[in-house]
């Protein structure tokens, strides 16, 4: 596990593979992720591209509803972290 401080000073625990989805998506905070960029980068070992989607809800669970952004059609980039 491992802890994001919010902007407001609260301590997030992430887990690992939100830990690694999240810094993927920094690495380049304006491009657009396909599920299957993810899935190379963070969870190659999954089966199907739904573990990206259970992972992106945890995040925003954790971080906020805006903090990853759904670009339809094509996938995810990072949104505004709170």
């Amino acid at each position: 596990a491992r802890t994001v401080t919010a902007g407001n000073g609260t301590v997030i625990v992430l887990s690992e593979r939100e830990s690694e989805l999240l810094a993927q998506l920094a690495r380049s905070p304006r491009q657009i992720f396909t599920r299957q960029g993810l899935i190379d980068a963070v969870f190659p070992e999954a089966d199907d591209d739904g573990v990206v989607d259970t992972y992106v809800h945890y995040l925003r669970k954790k971080l906020g509803r805006s903090s990853v952004m759904t670009v339809r059609g094509v996938g995810y980039r990072l949104g505004e972290l709170r």
